[in-house]
């Protein structure tokens, strides 16, 4: 991660992604480089457009989150559905509890 993080650095600064720059940024940073994920990661962000890539959101959030008010009613209509199941844990729970104590006085 810091790798990508020292590339984010140098394209922000307006630097050009390279091997040797990445090396630099990493060393002033105290950490060890290991020339080959350097050299897989500047290959690999050849024909990345940064820009775009930071303004996009990630692949695993393609879909975006429904707003609060729309979630709130929604959250209202139920809340003694909510209150049964609940219960109905806390005494399957209890019931369990019971029968290890059960178990343990055969």
């Amino acid at each position: 991660m810091e790798y990508v993080h020292a590339a984010i650095l140098l394209h922000r600064a307006g630097k050009p992604i390279n091997e040797k720059n990445l090396t630099n940024v990493l060393s002033a940073a105290g950490i060890k480089t290991d020339p080959i994920r350097v050299k897989a990661l500047v290959a690999s962000l050849a024909e990345v457009d940064i820009e775009e890539a930071i303004k996009s959101p990630p692949a695993f959030m393609t879909a975006a989150p429904a707003p609060a008010a729309a979630a709130a009613p929604a959250a209202e209509e139920k809340p003694a559905e909510a209150k049964k199941k609940t219960k109905e844990e806390e005494k399957k729970k209890e019931e369990a509890a019971i029968e290890g104590l059960g178990a343990l006085f055969g």
